[in-house]
């Protein structure tokens, strides 16, 4: 038995069946975003830094309906930069979406068709992104300060592709300026597919608690498939989130650190489905350390275990293990991926014996 049989083998044969019944599944529970038909409304929030391929790919092998890469500087993008070539990678994704920034129409317009030319099933765009780094360039979030620039940036990416395009945006800059609304009633004019609503303004970054009530104003305002984006933390907040915004579907994020089957779980509760049961420790302990080998070898050995050590503490920190804490520490402290991958079998290797 492979690797990856290991996953889901406990609940693979009721997923396969729930999936082959296409027609009822679509009808009740999909979700139309353009020329694309996808199989469930709980998506991977991009994430710089975290949504790596590794994690996209355990996402959607445990029913992630939709997983976005992390966020590429169209710049970098279509200058050739090896780093965005790497975040774009899409071996082993379905439905791969690439997520672009920037503020130049014609470099996101190329982005957007390199993108697509490399197998893109939709470009997303964001408009969310609260970072200074971003903001300081009109990019990200500022662009909600500037309508007209906004609008321009995306009349040119839905000009140069024929795939979907999506756009992610916050509430707006700041509690003065809650433009969301009209930011999505002009990109739906402009040929948007799909819209995701992050439920806090640019200024509050991530501090305080999502406002999902105020999505419902987006929603009021477009007849486009929205997206709910802040705070999905558990099964119930997907079915709250969904409610108090009127949203089609739910983005998760933070939350799916160290649990990349938590999307797919939601993806099950808000379909009324029967959920399956948390994987086991032995799945688990596969899916961390096929994550661990995926981001050795995309990224080479010493950027791979930099770029590991915020997953290994998120997997250890959901473990059950009563040496989680000890263990965490060794983990994101070793320089040597033997030890690394002996360190996660006694992680999970204690937790078994335990229960």
């Amino acid at each position: 038995m492979n690797e990856m049989s290991l996953l889901w083998r406990c609940t693979k044969n009721d997923y396969d069946i729930s999936m082959s019944q296409s027609d009822e599944f679509l009808g009740r529970n999909g979700l139309s975003v353009g020329s694309l038909r996808l199989e469930g409304r709980a998506f991977l929030a991009p994430m710089a830094g975290v949504t790596d391929l590794g994690m996209r790919r355990l996402a959607q092998d445990f029913g992630a309906a939709l997983t976005f890469s992390e966020m590429l500087d169209a710049e970098f993008y279509t200058r050739g930069d090896r780093q965005a070539a790497v975040r774009a990678q899409s071996a082993g994704i379905n439905l791969h979406v690439v997520q672009i920034a920037g503020c130049r129409s014609q470099r996101l317009a190329e982005a957007a068709r390199l993108a697509a030319d490399s197998g893109a099933a939709m470009i997303d765009i964001n408009m969310g992104c609260p970072a200074k780094r971003v903001t300081d360039g009109e990019a990200g979030s500022a662009l909600m300060r500037d309508l007209d620039l906004a609008m321009q940036l995306v009349r040119a990416v839905v000009a140069a592709v024929k795939i979907p395009v999506s756009l992610k945006m916050r509430l707006g800059w700041d509690q003065a300026a809650l433009n969301a609304p009209e930011l999505a009633r002009r990109a739906e004019s402009e040929g948007i597919a799909m819209l995701t609503v992050h439920g806090r303004t640019r200024c509050q970054f991530y501090q305080g608690r999502a406002d999902w009530t105020a999505i419902r104003k987006v929603r009021e305002a477009t007849s486009l498939p929205l997206v709910a984006n802040g705070d999905c933390t558990s099964l119930d907040a997907a079915r709250d989130m969904l409610r108090a915004s009127g949203a089609d579907a739910v983005m998760i994020g933070r939350a799916a650190m160290g649990r990349p089957w938590f999307v797919g779980q939601v993806a099950r509760h808000i379909a009324h489905r029967p959920p399956f049961p948390s994987p086991s420790a032995e799945d688990r302990h596969v899916a961390a350390q096929q994550h661990y080998r995926t981001l050795l070898t995309i990224f080479g050995r010493e950027k791979g275990m930099r770029q590991a050590r915020k997953h290994l503490s998120a997997y250890a920190a959901h473990s059950q293990n009563r040496r989680a804490d000890e263990l965490r520490e060794r983990l994101v402290r070793s320089e040597n991926p033997a030890e690394v991958e002996a360190l996660l079998g006694h992680l999970f290797e204690d937790e078994r014996i335990a229960a």
